[in-house]
């Protein structure tokens, strides 16, 4: 800090200021993350519930993309096409198909976990910073009113 002003402590805040934004934003992205993943998760509750139900012989719509569907029935409901991740597929029968959807729902607790112990590490980190600024601000302030005192009594000499 430096002692003409406190212009150093003012940099020190500002400076502080900056990574609490930047604390914030990131905690906001790793929320969204989080969300994100949760939405997910629901279609998968979905899917694995409409495998549950539907039976071979079955009528359903399928998306074929831009929000258009066709009514298809289903021939064989132990063919089920499911998505294994890095763009690979595989058929399955219903119950390994559900067997694959809840390991991917699993995984995806596993991620969210992941992803609140990094808010948790940010909240902390910000938390830290935020006092780290409240006691600059005061050594600040203090600074100043020992300069003005010291100029008030320079005055009366």
């Amino acid at each position: 800090m430096s002692l003409g002003g406190g212009g150093g402590g003012r940099q020190q805040l500002q400076e502080l200021s900056q990574q609490i934004q930047a604390l914030e934003e990131e905690q906001e992205e790793l929320e969204a993350e989080v969300e994100s993943l949760q939405e997910e998760k629901r279609e998968i509750d979905e899917a694995m519930e409409a495998l549950d139900s539907i039976e071979s012989g079955a009528t359903v719509q399928v998306p074929v993309g831009g929000g258009a569907y066709v009514r298809a029935e289903v021939e064989d409901i132990d063919e089920v096409i499911v998505d294994l991740g890095a763009d690979y597929s595989a058929e399955r029968t219903r119950e390994g198909a559900i067997s694959s959807l809840e390991t991917k729902q699993d995984a995806i607790d596993d991620e969210i976990e992941d992803v609140r112990d990094e808010i948790t590490e940010v909240e902390e980190e910000s938390a830290q910073l935020e006092q780290q600024a409240q006691q600059a601000q005061q050594q600040m302030m203090q600074q100043q009113m020992q300069q003005q005192q010291a100029q008030q009594q320079g005055d009366d000499e």
